[in-house]
């Protein structure tokens, strides 16, 4: 009985729904994060009989045919890349971005990687890193004698020297944009990856066109949404509950069908 293996497939995709509502409220409080949402798509379909061929010779074309899918699968995870809330902290290394653009990070490998998550600070030698210590880029360095660190909307960082009333230009923060944002692939720690399917990174100055501005002394809240999570857990549990209830309703169809053979 087909009946088994379709609501399976249902129960299998709902429960791959409800790992990614989980993971979206286990993130409801980490920086930068964006909000997954599970993508399903019908599986092929059994087709009994043929719509827009004629039944038989010299006869009418079947306006209708009869076809049977075979259930459900996950097509995608898609991240919801829009734009979080933000919560003001004071402290002057933290960076939040409003607008379109991901700060750029240098990764253990060499490799370019890109975040939202603009929680910054200062190592050893005074550059500007992330909280696992990887390096913003363009680099940043703080002279030791600096008392303030000032950015601006537009990216550019400057120091303020004790002892000094001119302010020293440190350096010029670039942002990255990707015609596909979804394309990222995430790999944990607040870090994305470019691929393939979400194109070469467009790097530009904040503030220019289709690029975000910065905002010093503010983070960007996760985008969950409490109510939508618990709405949409709701909905995937009784999806769930549904599925099952196909599976006993088969499982009785089928012992029936068993209890008159004997």
């Amino acid at each position: 009985m087909k009946a088994l293996a379709i609501a399976a497939t249902g129960m299998n995709a709902q429960q791959t729904n409800l790992e990614v509502i989980a993971n979206n409220i286990a993130n409801i409080n980490t920086t930068g994060y964006k909000r997954a949402r599970a993508e399903f798509s019908d599986l092929l379909y059994q087709v009994d009989r043929l719509q827009g061929v004629p039944n038989r010779a010299n006869a009418n074309v079947v306006p209708e045919g009869a076809s049977i899918g075979l259930g459900v699968r996950t097509a995608a995870v898609r991240n919801v890349h829009i734009q979080g809330s933000l919560t003001n902290t004071g402290n002057s290394y933290d960076l939040a971005l409003t607008g379109k653009g991901w700060f750029q990070v240098e990764g253990a490998d060499g490799q370019t990687l890109y975040t939202r998550a603009g929680a910054f600070n200062i190592n050893g030698t005074g550059q500007l890193v992330t909280a696992d210590g990887l390096t913003v880029l363009p680099a940043i360095t703080v002279p030791t004698d600096a008392v303030d660190v000032i950015v601006n909307k537009s990216g550019q960082v400057f120091a303020k020297i004790d002892g000094q009333t001119d302010l020293q230009l440190l350096g010029q923060l670039t942002l990255a944009n990707f015609v596909n944002e979804a394309g990222l692939a995430p790999l944990g720690d607040n870090l994305f990856q470019e691929t393939v399917a979400s194109g070469p990174a467009n790097v530009g100055v904040p503030g220019d066109p289709g690029f975000a501005q910065v905002q010093q002394g503010y983070l960007e809240a996760s985008n969950v949404d409490p109510v939508k999570e618990i709405t949409e857990l709701i909905s995937a549990q009784r999806a769930y509950e549904m599925n099952s209830k196909v599976i006993q309703a088969a499982d009785e169809m089928a012992a029936v069908v068993s209890k008159n053979i004997r």
